[in-house]
């Protein structure tokens, strides 16, 4: 098992990739800490993890939020003594309320950036320290397409995705002598809950057409991202980092 008896905080792994990743984590051996907002969703996984026989703990913590992240990584300390993978899954898409920037709402900016930018900070500054005091690890942010190319109508996502990347290659420098290793997945086109709701709950949004947009003419799955994220957490990338692996079916090579 790749993981075996290796702590793995997950943020938003009460759904999407972030479950997906919960659970192949737990196949793989890891003692997998749920990270999330909703409390009928963390639980949901946790018990899903426990009953096929893996390790999971929920705790409720939303990443926007400084103090309660602190509170959520003392816990972590407390309760399983060591931290060696940090998974940033959590991420949030406004689609219909995102804009160019002229025409941008304030407050979308605000929370968009909440989530995808300060929550990563919030969880890397509690999160690192505690992997370091484990004899280092691996810790996987989110980034996207968005983060690499002009994409239209989205300015505050695309704001945060290539903040993200950016953050992760100075990080990536900062704590290496550190045995902490930081990479992370650019991923697009993942049919996820938060995908369906942004962009099917916009009339504009026109499926085949974007497919076009896909050299594989096809959404992927949560659990195609899950096994990169396993990669990255293992020791089967212990020499990579600072990679930024994209995983969109080619949509920014087209």
């Amino acid at each position: 098992m790749k993981l075996m008896n290796k702590v793995a905080a997950i943020t938003g792994a009460g759904r999407g990739i972030g479950r997906a990743a919960a659970e192949r984590f737990a196949r793989e051996g890891a003692r997998v800490v749920i990270l999330e907002k909703d409390e009928a969703l963390g639980r949901e996984v946790e018990d899903a993890i426990i009953r096929s026989g893996g390790q999971a703990r929920y705790i409720s913590l939303d990443i926007s939020e400084p103090q309660a992240v602190e509170a959520g990584f003392a816990r972590i300390a407390e309760e399983f003594g060591a931290l060696h993978v940090l998974y940033n899954n959590a991420s949030v898409f406004l689609g219909g309320r995102d804009a160019p920037v002229v025409d941008l709402e304030v407050e979308v900016w605000r929370q968009v950036l909440a989530i995808n930018l300060f929550g990563l900070f919030y969880c890397c500054k509690h999160g690192i320290p505690l992997i370091i005091r484990s004899g280092g690890g691996s810790v996987i942010n989110t980034s996207s397409s968005a983060g690499l190319i002009g994409i239209p109508n989205c300015d505050a996502y695309t704001a945060s995705k290539g903040a993200t990347i950016a953050m992760t290659r100075s990080m990536a420098v900062e704590y290496a002598p550190s045995k902490v290793r930081v990479n992370c997945i650019a991923p697009a086109a993942i049919r996820t809950a938060m995908v369906q709701q942004s962009n099917f709950s916009n009339p504009s949004f026109d499926e085949t057409a974007f497919l076009r947009t896909t050299p594989v003419r096809r959404w992927g799955t949560p659990e195609e991202i899950a096994n990169i994220a396993l990669f990255l957490a293992s020791d089967d990338s212990s020499y990579l980092n600072g990679t930024i692996i994209v995983a969109d079916g080619g949509i920014t090579i087209t």
